[in-house]
Order: structure tokens, then sequence, then C-alpha cells
């Protein structure tokens, strides 16, 4: 798996409500909850997803502010399994709120 280029992963970005990049080497998102727990339940899936296609976001909590980033570390940037990911994860945001 290698990198996707920058014009892939703008027409990418595009396409996922609320994903942007951090810097040239990571995507983002900050999610919104109602309450704490809503907040950890969210986390708690995402995480079970994380491990269950070996691919682990960094994750900061923050009261009732989730920011998520995605970077394939060993391929040095973006790639699909990051894309993937963003996509799973704003699945599950829009299950549980």
């Amino acid at each position: 798996m290698s990198t996707l280029d920058n014009e892939t992963i703008e027409k990418e970005l595009d396409g996922l409500d609320g994903w942007e990049r951090a810097d040239a080497k990571t995507i983002e998102r900050h999610f919104s909850f109602q309450d704490f727990l809503t907040g950890i339940s969210f986390v708690d899936k995402i995480s079970q997803h994380a491990e269950e296609v070996q691919h682990h976001p960094h994750i900061t909590i923050d009261h009732t502010a989730i920011t998520v980033r995605l970077s394939t570390h060993d391929q040095g940037g973006i790639t699909e399994k990051d894309i993937n990911s963003a996509q799973a994860y704003n699945r599950i945001f829009d299950e549980i709120t």
C-alpha cells in the first residue's frame, strides 16, 4: 500500500463530511457530542473498528469533543486505510447521534 497523492486526498476529503488535512501526512475530524458518555461510547466503537482492521487512530478526548487523527505511519502519510477508516468513523458517528 502506498500513500495517496494530493489530488486524490483532496478528492476523497470532498466526500468525507467533516474531515480535513491536519498536515501533509494526516487527516482529522472534530466530533461533538451532547454528553461525555456518548463521546466515550463513540471512542469505544471506533476502537473496536480499529482493532478489526488493525489501523489505529490518534484520539483526543476533551469532555464532549473528540478529535480523531488518521495517518498510516509505516507508509509515511495518508493511504486508502485512512480514507476507509474515516468513512467508517462517520458511519459510527451517524449511528450514535
